[in-house]
């Protein structure tokens, strides 16, 4: 065996490399502290994943109008959604599943003698954060999230379009599977009730929704692949092209006209002169017959 060097290996000269072999060793480190799914990651999956599928079809499609407007929905959806979840967490305050851990970290609850009311020993912060089970953020915002993509995809891929492709719904309910995993993770977690994850799914849902439909036609609808926007201008397109296709029929049609008046007013010019021309003639005809 070598002797062993020290210094050779340092943070700077090793670091990065070492880091790179572990990099996925970190990753599930960091998934699995205190929850299974944490809260910075509820933005990677609700947001970043959906726009990631919608930025892969603009450089298929070149769509700015989808790019744009999907983006813009999807946004709303989540952020909506978030609003709306933290409002209605604080109008209930319902206590997590582990509030008891939380109010008394020690395992030894704390009761007044007289009132027999609970004094909680733990940290106010924790125990504040303990009234907020109803309903589930991290729920709520996956399928506010995902559930927008499910919509996306099933308008882009046609999946009623009548054919019967049970494959394309497979494609649909993926995104729809990974937000339930994580609501499921909550109750495993010992963080949220059953109840709590299906109030956030059923919000999230609800949102996304309507998001979509403020953007893209329904799914089923035979244009359900595009947003209103794209019909929006191909319609102001062929009106404006049909605008000027009959401004310049009604521009020939003028000039028509006007050569006409201007060959009809010659032809008159041209037949009074003749007329004007052969009169002596007439004259001295009808001059001699009478001689």
């Amino acid at each position: 065996m070598p002797e062993i060097q020290l210094g050779c290996h340092t943070v700077r000269s090793h670091g990065i490399k070492v880091a790179r072999v572990h990099m996925h060793d970190w990753l599930i480190l960091f998934l699995l502290v205190d929850n299974t799914v944490p809260i910075w990651a509820v933005p990677i999956i609700a947001i970043l994943l959906p726009f990631v599928v919608i930025l892969i079809y603009y450089f298929i499609r070149k769509d700015v109008y989808d790019l744009h407007h999907a983006l813009l929905g999807l946004l709303y959806s989540v952020l909506i959604t978030a609003v709306i979840t933290e409002a209605i967490k604080n109008a209930v305050g319902r206590p997590r599943p582990d509030f008891f851990w939380r109010c008394f970290p020690d395992g030894k609850g704390v009761f007044d003698p007289v009132t027999l009311d609970v004094n909680c020993t733990g940290d106010k912060t924790v125990i504040k954060e303990g009234y907020k089970s109803f309903p589930s953020g991290h729920t709520s915002g996956c399928f506010a999230g995902l559930g927008f993509l499910a919509l996306y995809l099933s308008g882009k891929i046609r999946v009623f379009d009548r054919q019967g492709h049970v494959a394309k719904l497979c494609i649909v309910f993926l995104p729809l599977l990974a937000a339930a995993l994580v609501g499921i993770s909550r109750v495993d977690d010992y963080w949220h009730h059953w109840q709590d994850v299906f109030a956030g799914a059923l919000l999230g849902t609800i949102v996304a929704s309507f998001c979509y439909l403020q953007f893209f036609p329904p799914p089923y609808d035979i244009d359900g692949w595009g947003p209103h926007a794209y019909f929006q201008m191909l319609a102001e397109s062929r009106n404006g092209l049909q605008s000027s296709t009959s401004t310049n029929h009604l521009m020939v049609q003028h000039s028509e006209l006007e050569s006409v008046h201007i060959d009809s007013q010659r032809g008159m010019e041209t037949s009074s002169g003749n007329i004007r021309d052969t009169s002596p003639i007439l004259h001295e005809v009808q001059n001699n017959r009478r001689h």
